[in-house]
């Protein structure tokens, strides 16, 4: 599989999960309306997550960066890093970021930001450590690749979509308890529309999560390739990902609200290997992006 073959098909993959989860999300909507006989309780979901992604969405890139206590540079403070990051962006075709550092010693690196023009790209002190130049070009690529495939604004939609199956199936839980506000409570079809809604309500919120962190994982895979493109060296970002993975230093501010923005998982050595974690990992397995890096001809 070539690196663009391996882009176009994460791309379809990414698209057919989104289509999926709102389909989802229609049909427990529809579920819960007919349960209580009112459409009261989606519309008030609706409107509660609308609001809650416009927070998201405005503020997200401070919030993180105030979570994660990253602090802005400029040239002087790092030419290599600056010039890095200047030249990738001159090659990519797209707006100089913000650049900050993490003062972690862990390898990492993120980016977040609403759009081009509000884009940050930030990396841990010890990032800059053990990398050398063309390794943290494979990363900086990497994360300039999210940028541009605008996965930023993706993943505020996804978050917005989990949070509005939460916030329906915490409302249905809450006002079950009450009763139905139908009035045929005895008939055996409101029975098993009854039972529909409570497995449903219960499951709904896993069933979202699951869908978005798999999200995460396509576009985790996407960066990768669209980064090796950008550098035409799938090798640097390869030897920076075990470098990452490798390196056992533990993360201070690691918390799982941003877990899924690093370019590997912050939480090192906590991860199992079995079929059953990796559905609830923020991230694809390193090998295996390894394994795709090596493989792919640029």
């Amino acid at each position: 599989m070539t690196l663009y073959n391996q882009a176009e098909s994460n791309v379809r993959k990414t698209w057919l999960l989104i289509s999926g989860f709102l389909v989802f999300i229609i049909l427990l909507g529809w579920l819960i309306s007919r349960y209580f006989n009112s459409p009261v309780v989606l519309y008030i979901a609706v409107i509660f997550s609308v609001l809650s992604s416009f927070v998201s969405y405005w503020w997200s890139d401070k919030i993180v960066l105030s979570m994660t206590k990253s602090r802005p540079i400029e040239e002087q403070d790092n030419r290599e890093l600056f010039h890095v990051v200047e030249n990738l962006c001159i090659a990519d075709g797209i707006p100089m970021p913000r650049i900050y550092i993490m003062p972690e010693a862990q390898p990492n690196a993120f980016a977040t930001g609403r759009d081009y023009n509000h884009a940050v790209v930030v990396v841990t002190a010890g990032l800059l450590e053990r990398l050398d130049k063309s390794e943290l070009e494979g990363v900086i690529a990497h994360e300039l690749s999210h940028i541009k495939n605008k996965d930023m604004l993706l993943q505020t939609v996804v978050v917005a979509l989990a949070g509005m199956v939460a916030t329906l199936a915490d409302a249905f839980l809450r006002i079950s308890r009450y009763g139905r506000f139908s009035s045929d409570d005895d008939n055996r079809s409101g029975a098993v529309l009854a039972l529909l809604g409570l497995v449903a309500a219960i499951l709904a919120p896993i069933a979202a999560t699951l869908i978005q962190l798999a999200i995460s994982r396509k576009r985790e895979f996407l960066a990768d390739a669209s980064g090796a493109l950008l550098t035409r060296y799938p090798e640097g970002l390869a030897s920076a990902l075990e470098k990452i993975s490798n390196d056992a230093t533990p993360m201070r501010a690691a918390k799982n609200s941003v877990a899924h923005l690093f370019i590997a998982s912050p939480f090192r050595g906590r991860q199992s290997k079995s079929w059953f974690s990796k559905l609830f990992l923020t991230h694809p397995p390193v090998e295996d992006r390894i394994s795709a890096l090596r493989g792919m001809r640029v």
